[in-house]
């Protein structure tokens, strides 16, 4: 089944391609007892292949009504059809076992959903896994590690609660309608033990005071948060003459904590 006009509004390109289906579908280990979680189903071929591993229950999410509606005639009670909007849901209340969570990712909206579900508290009791399929320049955001040209605010806060391999690039010709651009699906697993802070929007915060002047040295950055920045640059040994692309991860999430301690 195929849409003759996707809607660009919704960021709709369907994958067609059978053996990037099965990857993807190999990737996320389906057992018996795993309640799937699938975000964009469109045309439902990833469905289709999903339901042949016998997982105990699949809710699907889809925006768009038309495509919502095809997929009830086509699955009826094989899965939970959900009518609704991704970024507005709640995914707690679907299920009580942690679900696998599959999705062609609309690539407007893409690292919106991944903050999303990073903001969520006991992230590993709600998600078993996610195979995500993203743009590859979003995917190469997500997996840069320090000192890469890639390294960012999105880095970051990705390995802040997700363990994150790389599954396969995805050409444009997988899809209909054909993007201009390359695709990445990732493999996505919440760890069980993270740095702990009080809150997620403040490290959001963080990143983005540093990123926001990625060029210049951290002494500026610093110097927005702090008052006090050579006594914190010294506690946390912190160069203030490096980029914010030369600290790690862990850096930041202390620097977190130490503004998270200004406004208790």
């Amino acid at each position: 089944m195929i849409i003759k006009y996707p809607k660009k509004s919704l960021g709709q390109n369907f994958l067609t391609d059978k053996n990037i289906v099965d990857i993807i579908v190999d990737a996320g280990d389906i057992k018996k007892n795993d309640t799937i979680f699938e975000v964009g189903p469109g045309t439902g071929n990833l469905t289709e292949k999903i339901l042949l591993k016998n997982p105990k229950k699949i809710f699907a999410i889809e925006k768009d009504k038309s495509l919502a509606k095809n997929l009830h005639e086509k699955f009826r009670e094989q899965i939970v059809l959900i009518n609704d909007d991704i970024l507005k849901i709640d995914e707690k209340k679907y299920s009580i076992d942690p679900m696998i969570v599959f999705g062609n990712l609309p690539y407007n909206i893409s690292t919106q959903i991944l903050i999303k579900w990073i903001r969520y508290n006991n992230l590993n009791k709600i998600f078993k896994k996610f195979v995500l399929m993203f743009q590859k320049e979003v995917a190469e955001r997500i997996i840069a590690e320090t000192n890469n040209k890639n390294y960012g605010r999105l880095s970051v806060l990705s390995s802040w609660k997700l363990k994150i391999k790389k599954v396969i690039d995805v050409s444009p010709n997988s899809f209909y309608p054909v993007p201009k651009v390359k695709s990445t699906v990732l493999l996505i697993e919440p760890k069980k033990e993270y740095f702990v802070l009080r809150n997620s929007k403040s490290l959001e915060h963080v990143t983005n005071i540093f990123f926001n002047q990625r060029r210049k040295m951290i002494k500026k950055p610093l110097n927005i948060m702090f008052k006090n920045v050579s006594e914190i640059s010294k506690k946390l040994d912190i160069n203030i003459n490096d980029r914010p692309q030369n600290l790690s991860s862990l850096k930041y999430f202390e620097i977190c904590r130490e503004y998270e301690n200004l406004n208790t």
